[in-house]
């Protein structure tokens, strides 16, 4: 049986003069990623900062349910009125709130819904989406979600746990995280949310590419005013990372001529320099001794390159499905400039939106980014601690490495991955990512 899906709404309101010109804002995001879904705001007239951040919980619940009517939904808000009136501990006694409390009610099942209280720093993005919407009726005007710049609030990480007092937030690792934490123990207590660590981590210094780290350089995360800080002046140690050496696949007969060769294809077998970069990628694995696994994409090019550095290593090959790459549906086989002809605007639907699939079925980014962020999950249960080679495709790699970054979507197409090219990243034990590598060829020359 397939688990429901799950959604994390958070809301604002506002009210300039209280009552005053008044607006709200409310954002539904996916905690397997941090990734924004759907974006709702509206000037309102004249209203109370509590009517205006009830009406941004409607809005943030009706949009969860237009995205999944049997999803379940964890509401964060900075108003503790409205997070304790909805969660039934604080009687709502004000007329103009007790409409608003019954329509926000009947949205969806009470089962589906659980409420949170966050501190106002923690909902920057619907807070800044309520600001944009009282601007925008200043000036006679509705809000238009082409004019936001509120998802930029949200940081590299879309920080869901209680930020550190100083310093940047985790990365989209450690946000999806704490909400996974958040929803799975949410009972609809109210708090300051959950305490999951959110320092980023520093590049590792070169040379310890693979290599644990340990206590090196990470961010630390601000100690409590009754602890001491560390002596060496970082946070504390989290252990040696899970760290996975992404490899991407060597060469098949499609891959010079720049087609479209995704998991909906032929499945092509390696090429004759295809052969060639898995010995050597092989090689220089060998040399640096670090990798205590090998996974791969059940596709034949990944399994070939896999069993040839696996062989070298005397490793076994694990074979996981969730690396396969991108289902690219009418488009296999075709060059962009093809497709381009062929299919021109579900061509340009699918540069300017995640969620776009490719022509004839194919896979959008957001589902194999979904698919990939629960393997990765998987793999770092299993694997903690450890160095494994991943053994994958174009899209998975990027994936992996956008998301340890907390980078937007649109930065698929801004990296560069090269055939048996290596890439790294390391996980911690507090959720947060260190990308390590991006396309290394060093071993092809």
């Amino acid at each position: 049986m397939q688990r429901p899906l799950r959604f994390v709404v958070e809301a604002d309101g506002g009210s300039r003069g209280n009552p005053g010109p008044a607006g709200y804002g409310s954002v539904v995001l996916d905690p397997a990623t941090g990734e924004t879904l759907a974006e709702r705001a509206e000037y309102i007239g004249v209203a109370t900062n509590n009517v205006a951040e009830y009406k941004g919980l409607i809005a943030g619940l009706k949009a969860a349910r237009e995205l999944a009517p049997d999803a379940q939904v964890l509401v964060r808000m900075d108003s503790k009125l409205v997070v304790e009136q909805m969660s039934g501990r604080w009687k709502i006694k004000h007329p103009d709130m007790k409409p608003l409390a019954a329509e926000a009610a009947t949205i969806l099942p009470r089962a589906q819904v659980t409420y949170q209280w966050i501190p106002r720093e923690q909902n920057k993005h619907a807070d800044r989406l309520a600001n944009e919407a009282m601007d925008a009726g200043k000036h006679g005007r509705q809000w238009e979600p082409s004019a936001s710049t509120a998802v930029f609030d949200r940081g590299a990480a879309r920080a869901l746990a209680t930020p550190p007092a100083a310093g940047p937030p985790g990365d989209a690792a450690a946000g999806a995280a704490a909400v996974r934490a958040a929803l799975a123990s949410a009972s609809g207590t109210t708090g300051s949310g959950t305490t999951a660590s959110a320092a980023a981590s520093a590049p590792a210094a070169a040379g310890t590419l693979f290599e644990d780290a340990g206590s090196g350089a990470r961010e630390p995360d601000p100690a409590p005013a009754q602890t001491a800080a560390p002596a060496n002046g970082w946070g504390p140690d989290m252990g040696t990372p899970a760290t996975f050496v992404l490899l991407r696949h060597g060469e098949t007969a499609l891959t010079p001529q720049k087609r479209f060769s995704g998991s909906g294809g032929t499945d092509p077998e390696l090429s004759p320099a295809g052969r060639r970069q898995a010995v050597a990628v092989a090689e220089a694995l060998a040399a640096r001794g670090t990798v205590q696994a090998v996974v791969s994409s059940p596709l034949r090019r990944c399994r070939e390159t896999a069993q040839a550095v696996a062989d070298r290593l005397g490793l076994a090959v694990v074979v996981e499905d969730g690396l396969r790459e991108t289902d690219f549906g009418a488009w296999e086989g075709l060059t962009f400039g093809e497709v381009r002809e062929r299919f021109p605007d579900d061509l340009q639907a699918w540069l300017d939106s995640p969620k776009a699939a490719p022509t004839g079925g194919g896979e959008s980014f957001s589902a194999v980014t979904r698919r990939v962020s629960a393997t990765r999950d998987r793999l770092l249960a299993a694997y903690a601690g450890r160095t494994v080679l991943v053994v994958t495709h174009v899209t998975p790699v990027k994936t992996l490495v956008r998301l340890a970054l907390g980078a937007p979507p649109e930065s698929l197409f801004r990296m560069e991955l090269s055939a048996a090219s290596l890439s790294a990243v390391a996980y911690y034990a507090d959720g947060n990512a260190s990308v390590r590598l991006l396309n290394d060829t060093s071993h092809l020359r």
